[in-house]
């Protein structure tokens, strides 16, 4: 049987069980409260039984779990005050990603991978303008044409639109008012740093569920204080995640401990104006991502930011203080209470907003699934160090990961767009070739005006170029209308 995760202590200690861990949880809590020391504990504990984990570190300060702690005189007197006889300083094995590729690994997509759902979330399309975008993944999907980075998305847009009418009966209207705003937001996605987002190698889901050679699950730390800054393109990143592992993980059951826990932290930005065919998505993803053996963790100020349907399918909860300085807070500090399965020693409405740091609320799972009584407790500090690394403990974690130097090779192999630079330079050249014939001396040759020994040198008989020339005549009247549509979308689409 595998061992439980220790989080905290009230009267005794308080574990997750493993085999409920993938029932989900929420950490919630004011600023400042500690629910990042809780994150970072669960997250050890979660990698000691050999679970890989998966973070976002919007602040900075989890890279500390690559190093062993010690020398803090808060951890110290926590550990003494719990009795954890057992404690000692230890490192965790960190993987570090980064989507801009400047403080980990380089984490990728691409657009066929994210989908028309996940773009118009990201691109913040209206209704017609995701029907729009629909319908261009659709044309490409039965080109065959590949959409793996923005300039591929650019080009097939505006194909799309150039050649509207001719994909109208088939896949609907395609408006050019559309086109240009899906344009429009692809170039604000350029500016935010988007574009690094979409491209090859595509991130492989099996990097982010390693074991170390101790057996102990690796915990991946996505650097998110830069990607914060661009809120939709955080939470779309880290949904598509969710929804990969949902869609591509095998259904395994109840397991003895999850194969995979997700955290997610500042999960208000996941719902924040999200539309309900998203919303819907989401409670599907969440409700049933546990049969794949995937644990996922919300991390939010305030419970209320997360939809009931959500909420009440977190089974492990651990609540940091609540400030009940406006009505909203009231409501929230009520909501958390009413959560709790109620216990006697506990007056839950009244200790909420009266929690210390590092106190919190907390209630797990019990081996029938059902909520354990809440209970005041102090929580476990993490064996890790606490706060930021150096950029040299930085550089060294990233020198000494078993995936250094493949992600950081891009491949850009041929898709949409070099289709379509290839169609429209064909195109060009046949309209180079109808301007430069000359019509004056093939006439004359067929009337018989030039002279004999002009006309039999060549290679080709008069009506053998006659023929020729009057294919490309008729082939450059329709590459000059393809011209007009791929060229404006290679070169007017570039930043």
């Amino acid at each position: 049987m595998t061992n439980p995760i220790r989080v905290g202590k009230a009267e005794n200690f308080l574990d997750i069980l493993p085999k409920m861990a993938n029932r989900h949880g929420l950490i919630a809590g004011a600023t400042g409260t500690g629910k990042t020391v809780t994150l970072q504990t669960m997250a050890e504990g979660f990698s000691k039984i050999g679970v890989p984990v998966f973070m976002a570190d919007v602040k900075g300060d989890l890279t500390g779990m690559s190093q062993a702690g010690g020398g803090n005189a808060r951890v110290d007197a926590r550990v003494v005050q719990l009795g954890m006889d057992d404690f000692k300083a230890q490192a965790s094995t960190v993987i570090l990603w980064d989507v801009f590729g400047e403080k980990g690994h380089p984490v990728r997509t691409t657009i066929a991978e994210m989908g028309p759902l996940l773009l118009a979330r990201l691109l913040n399309l209206n209704d017609v303008q995701a029907g729009v975008i629909n319908a261009i993944f659709r044309i490409a999907d039965d080109k065959g044409w590949l959409l793996l980075d923005l300039k591929d998305l650019r080009a097939m847009s505006q194909h799309a639109a150039e050649n509207a009418a001719e994909y109208q009966t088939s896949y609907g209207n395609i408006s050019a008012a559309s086109v240009g705003a899906l344009q429009r937001s692809l170039l604000q996605l350029e500016t935010e740093g988007g574009d690094l987002l979409f491209g090859e190698p595509a991130l492989n889901l099996d990097d982010l569920m390693q074991t170390d050679s101790q057996g102990r699950g690796v915990i991946n730390i996505l650097a998110s204080e830069k990607l914060y800054n661009s809120p939709r393109v955080y939470a779309t990143l880290l949904l598509w995640l969710l929804s990969e592992l949902f869609e591509k993980l095998p259904e395994v059951g109840d397991l003895d401990k999850p194969k995979l826990v997700f955290f997610f932290d500042e999960a208000h930005l996941l719902f924040t104006d999200a539309p309900p065919a998203l919303l819907q998505k989401i409670e599907q993803v969440v409700r049933l991502i546990r049969s794949k053996g995937v644990g996922v963790y919300f991390v939010s100020q305030n419970p209320l930011d997360i939809p009931d349907i959500v909420l009440g399918q977190l089974g492990n909860r651990v609540q940091h203080a609540l400030r009940a300085f406006t009505p909203r807070d009231q409501k929230a500090v009520k909501s958390a209470a009413e959560t709790f399965r109620s216990n006697p020693k506990v007056d839950v409405a009244v200790a909420i907003t009266e929690l210390g740091m590092g106190e919190a609320l907390v209630s797990f799972l019990d081996e029938k699934g059902i909520p354990s009584p809440v209970e005041r407790a102090f929580v476990c500090p993490p064996q890790s160090r606490l706060g930021s690394i150096t950029d040299t403990e930085r550089a060294a974690v990233i020198a000494s990961s078993n995936i250094k130097g493949f992600y950081e090779k891009q491949v850009d192999r041929e898709s949409a767009y070099e289709i379509l630079k290839i169609r429209a330079t064909d195109s060009a050249e046949v309209v180079d070739e109808g301007k430069g014939f000359d019509w004056g001396g093939m006439l004359g040759g067929v009337l018989g005006g030039k002279s004999a020994s002009k006309s039999s040198s060549r290679s080709d008989s008069i009506l053998e170029s006659a023929a020729k020339s009057t294919a490309r005549a008729i082939g450059s009247q329709l590459g000059r209308s393809i011209v007009r549509g791929v060229l404006g979308s290679i070169l007017g689409g570039r930043k």
